[in-house]
């Protein structure tokens, strides 16, 4: 497990609520997270944002 899903698991509804106030178009369906779906999980906010996997990386830690 990395520091992203790590982080993600520990503080998970807090951490949606920034991600949406970040950026308002993301939906709860775009931020289901499912344990061991991480790539999927980033493919999906991948799509969703037009930011590259790293991209979203370092903006979920900077949250």
């Amino acid at each position: 497990m990395d520091e992203t899903e790590y982080r993600a698991k520990g503080n998970w509804n807090e951490l949606k609520g920034k991600m949406k106030q970040g950026y308002g178009d993301l939906t709860d369906d775009d931020l289901t997270y499912g344990e061991g779906q991480q790539d999927e999980w980033l493919g999906r906010l991948q799509q969703k944002l037009g930011k590259a996997k790293h991209e979203i990386k370092e903006w979920i830690d900077k949250l």
